[in-house]
């Protein structure tokens, strides 16, 4: 009786882990994933976005990366996973609008704890930030980002500067816009992990790993 019951936990766990090295197989769409200071004129060349309104503030649109989303609880904390990008993102972010050289003090204490395991979060390009951007129309609802990731963090920051200024990219999800913000004024954060898309843990098939939303 105990080898039957061993026998069922090793076949269900090789069916559970089977999607995610179908995923792992799949080519990713790779966002650039280090900072630059960057012009408005840049930010608006930027690949896989289609964009309705220019301004010299940045834009207005809306991503069109096939995104795949799946949201997984693992020790208890919430992230969402990309499957077309290959990054990891915390389903929520910051409780509170902070500036953005506090944003990188938030992300350190979140490393320190291993926020799901993980001790490599950081605050996302803007390539990365706006590949969240969804159309008005694919959901039906205003909010410009997946219903699978919170709201409350409706303007995020991202690591990247702009160019001559004494100002940082953020991402409206508000309005589906990438503006640039003073580093002094106040945003939320919300960060990206990648490379390794899971912690070892769940890779081992730890039971600290819970698959919550299927894609």
């Amino acid at each position: 009786m105990g080898k039957y019951r061993l026998h069922v936990l090793i076949i269900s766990f090789v069916f559970l882990l089977t999607p995610i090295i179908h995923s792992a197989e799949e080519p990713f769409i790779t966002l650039r994933s280090s900072y630059k200071d960057l012009s408005i004129s840049q930010v608006q060349l930027m690949s896989n976005i289609s964009i309705r309104e220019r301004g010299d503030w940045g834009f207005c649109g809306h991503s069109t990366i096939n995104n795949r989303y799946e949201k997984l609880s693992i020790r208890g904390d919430s992230v969402v996973v990309n499957h077309a990008t290959g990054l990891m993102w915390h389903q929520s972010g910051s409780d509170d609008y902070i500036t953005w050289n506090n944003a990188y003090e938030w992300i350190r204490d979140l490393n320190n704890r291993g926020y799901a395991g993980c001790h490599d979060w950081r605050l996302p390009t803007v390539e990365e930030a706006a590949s969240l951007l969804e159309s008005r129309n694919r959901n039906g609802v205003k909010p410009y980002i997946d219903p699978l990731f919170s709201y409350k963090q409706w303007e995020i920051w991202t690591g990247d500067k702009i160019d001559s200024m004494d100002g940082a990219w953020c991402i409206g999800f508000d309005d589906g816009s990438v503006h640039w913000s003073t580093v002094s004024s106040v945003n939320f954060v919300r960060p990206v992990r990648s490379g390794k898309m899971f912690p070892p843990s769940c890779l081992m098939g730890s039971l600290d790993c819970f698959w919550m939303t299927s894609m």
